[in-house]
């Protein structure tokens, strides 16, 4: 059913669960796993202009380098994983490299945030849910509401 898993990773501790599920995925259908670290330099255009932004392009991708080794470093001997970094808008890259073409079904994690912060400080998953042409699983990856669920495992997908 599916043949490649679109992970997207920031890097952090908390998007390890997220991968839990990714990984049982892509055992079970025989798929590739394709973890994607998405550069957002846009984010820096404020700072000044002496501001070397050759050095920050680089501290990011390096970020994204370690991030993206991180996912192959916990996959399974037996699951297969792609990396990929892209520069961009998070989730406008996600969207994209969420293509049928490419990956049949993104695995990733929300924060779970509502109200006033999620207006606030909006929500990649929430806009790659929204956009993508591809079925979209998320996983609750908020590290409280991961501790109050730390005796469970991800549930068996058959």
């Amino acid at each position: 059913m599916y043949d490649c898993i679109l992970t997207p990773t920031d890097g952090s501790r908390e998007v390890e669960r997220a991968l839990e599920y990714a990984f049982q995925l892509a055992r079970q259908h025989d798929a590739t796993i394709r973890a994607l670290y998405v550069v957002n330099a846009a984010g820096y255009g404020g700072l000044p202009m002496e501001t070397a932004l050759d050095g920050i392009s680089d501290a990011l991708h390096g970020e994204g380098q370690k991030a993206v080794a991180r996912v192959a470093e916990l996959a399974p001997a037996d699951v297969t994983v792609e990396t990929e970094i892209r520069e961009g808008s998070p989730s406008q890259a996600i969207v994209e490299e969420a293509d049928p073409a490419e990956c049949d079904l993104v695995v990733m994690g929300t924060h779970g945030r509502g109200g006033i912060d999620r207006l606030l400080l909006g929500s990649v998953t929430e806009r790659v849910v929204r956009r993508a042409s591809v079925p979209v699983l998320t996983v609750q990856v908020d590290p409280e509401r991961v501790e109050d669920q730390s005796e469970r495992s991800p549930v068996a997908i058959e």
